[in-house]
């Protein structure tokens, strides 16, 4: 489990095959779990200055694989005792979405992204989302785009500046709604929110 909020910018040292490693100052342990741009990875080897991550071929089909390279984010799995910030994080990327547009706004900035429609009933205003790793409010809902803040402390140091029109991002919608979702989906269609809050307080 992740919290969302990046424990540090690594740099990419090679992406052979299924092999990923990269420059870091935080060291993990081999078979550690740890997030690289908001996906859970394993930890299959580690040296000094470095680490490397497996991809399966179902992480390669899933993800945004041409943002591995340069910069990334990193997250370590969370420890028994941390201190809990951001929102509950599991690593399972389920959607891909796409910069739409970055514009100012105030001290801040709004982020645009596209996402298919289809996974549209996930997204809800003022929820959670993470993008490639980051814990983030959905500010606003509208068509296909969601709409974003970032503070500038924020975007100074995260890959956000790195963002262009057209870039591919990880999203990992809100655990508890996939939840409910998932729910309602194989429940009767008399199921009451009492129900729901029920189902929800077993996990």
């Amino acid at each position: 489990m992740f919290s969302g909020l990046i424990r540090e910018i690594a740099k990419v040292e090679s992406f052979n095959n299924s092999i990923l490693t990269v420059l870091a100052k935080y060291s993990p342990n081999l078979g550690d779990s740890i997030s690289i741009n908001g996906a859970c990875l394993t930890v299959v080897s580690t040296s000094k200055n470095s680490f490397s991550v497996e991809l399966s071929p179902e992480s390669a089909k899933i993800l945004a694989i041409e943002n591995y390279k340069d910069e990334v984010h990193i997250e370590p799995a969370m420890q028994m005792g941390d201190r809990f910030e951001g929102h509950v994080v599991q690593g399972h990327i389920d959607i891909i979405g796409t910069v739409e547009k970055v514009s100012k706004f105030g001290n801040s900035y709004n982020l645009f992204i596209k996402i298919d429609k289809k996974f549209l009933h996930l997204i809800v205003p003022k929820g959670s989302i993470t993008i490639d790793g980051v814990s983030l409010t959905i500010n606003e809902v509208e068509n296909d785009l969601i709409r974003l803040t970032i503070i500038p402390h924020t975007m100074e140091n995260t890959i956000f500046k790195n963002y262009k029109i057209g870039t591919k991002v990880n999203i990992e919608s809100d655990m508890f709604v996939r939840y409910i979702e998932n729910i309602l989906k194989h429940k009767s269609q008399n199921i009451s929110w009492n129900d729901v809050d029920s189902i929800m307080a077993k996990y």
